[in-house]
């Protein structure tokens, strides 16, 4: 019964990562089918307990920031705002220090000067930073 009981954990924590996407609760989730495993051999449950607690210790401290790491580096892809930087844009109006829009990828965004030049419609414009929901632009050379 203690083994159905860790596996129904651990398969709950592995499920609930997809929406935590923070590697611990599969760290977990792998701990307790580990515990599940050593209950399912017959061990005490005070033995499983400890397999758990191990486990989970040795798993977030050992494994997670080896994973984690791995992952965002590994996939060589940027994501959100940082995949803006440095990207081709063009002025969908005047840009200035105080404000404007321009046309990043088919999006329309605010848009604002890094040094306070002004842009005109329909000039090219490159993405130097995203301040909030704001991308600070340059003139492209």
């Amino acid at each position: 019964m203690a083994a159905l009981i860790w596996l129904i954990v651990g398969i709950l924590l592995v499920v609930a990562e997809v929406l935590s996407g923070d590697f611990v609760l599969v760290m977990l989730g792998a701990a307790a089918l580990a515990a599940a495993g050593v209950s399912a051999l017959g061990a005490h449950d005070l033995v499983s307990v400890l397999v758990f607690a191990v486990s989970s210790v040795g798993l977030i401290v050992g494994a997670r920031p080896f994973v984690k790491k791995r992952l965002q580096l590994g996939m060589g892809v940027k994501m959100h705002h940082e995949a803006l930087l440095g990207a081709r844009a063009v002025a969908a109006s005047q840009v200035d220090e105080h404000g404007g829009q321009v046309k990043i990828g088919g999006d329309t965004w605010s848009a604002r000067t890094l040094d306070g030049s002004v842009i005109e419609q329909g000039e090219a414009v490159t993405v130097v930073e995203i301040s909030g929901a704001t991308a600070v632009v340059i003139a492209a050379v």
